[in-house]
């Protein structure tokens, strides 16, 4: 596996990146904003919508005078809890992510989970796989005022890690993840798990493009 020595750190988005999850989730936002909300949005309005906070998504979609912020606390937490129940039987780190996360423990080099996710996901994944320990930093949807395309989410990684944005790596799989490190000042290698390479073609802040770590 080819590693980045030029990088001292590794921050790595969650959905779509470690896991390959992301049709779950759109899966469960359809049974919420679809089927109990009447929203009837299509698959591909649904996969542009798979960024940021929960609720800036639900504000996206209904304007922020349908919800009082209990009921999208509530319809949050209900789609992360059917999002849960569908993906875990398959939940899995994504191919060679395992070895990599191994080799990068092993040489020193930091690493950080910066996510639009809120806790209560975060830990679904990283208590399941057992993998809390390789990372140093771990920042969610809760540590942050505004969530990704807005750079906050890995420059609070970098600064936690006490690292500049120039020292740090980047994985996303979503083009405003991608955008979110542009604006960070970071460069990037994007999973196109869910995505594919025409659809990032506004980011000058990619290093390649793999479709597993097994490619790195």
């Amino acid at each position: 596996m080819i590693l980045l020595p030029q990088f001292k750190a590794y921050l790595f988005d969650l959905n779509g990146t470690m896991i390959d999850d992301m049709a779950y989730h759109v899966q469960a936002w359809s049974s919420i904003l679809n089927d109990d909300l009447g929203a009837a949005l299509d698959y591909e309005r649904l996969k542009a919508e798979m960024y940021g906070k929960n609720e800036e998504l639900l504000v996206r979609i209904f304007g922020e005078a349908r919800f009082s912020d209990l009921e999208m606390k509530e319809l949050s937490m209900e789609k992360e809890r059917r999002y849960q129940s569908a993906f875990y039987p398959a939940l899995k780190l994504i191919d060679g992510l395992p070895r990599l996360l191994d080799e990068l423990k092993q040489k020193g080099i930091k690493m950080a989970i910066g996510s639009a996710a809120i806790p209560f996901n975060i830990d679904f994944v990283l208590d399941n796989l057992q993998i809390r320990h390789y990372f140093d930093v771990v920042v969610s949807a809760h540590d942050v005022m505004v969530s990704k395309p807005h750079p906050d989410t890995y420059l609070k990684c970098a600064s936690q890690l006490g690292l500049s944005a120039s020292e740090c790596v980047v994985f996303e799989d979503a083009p405003k993840g991608v955008e979110a490190a542009q604006n960070a000042g970071m460069k990037c290698v994007v999973l196109t798990t869910m995505h594919d390479e025409s659809e990032f073609r506004n980011y000058n802040n990619i290093i390649r493009f793999i479709a597993d770590f097994n490619q790195l």
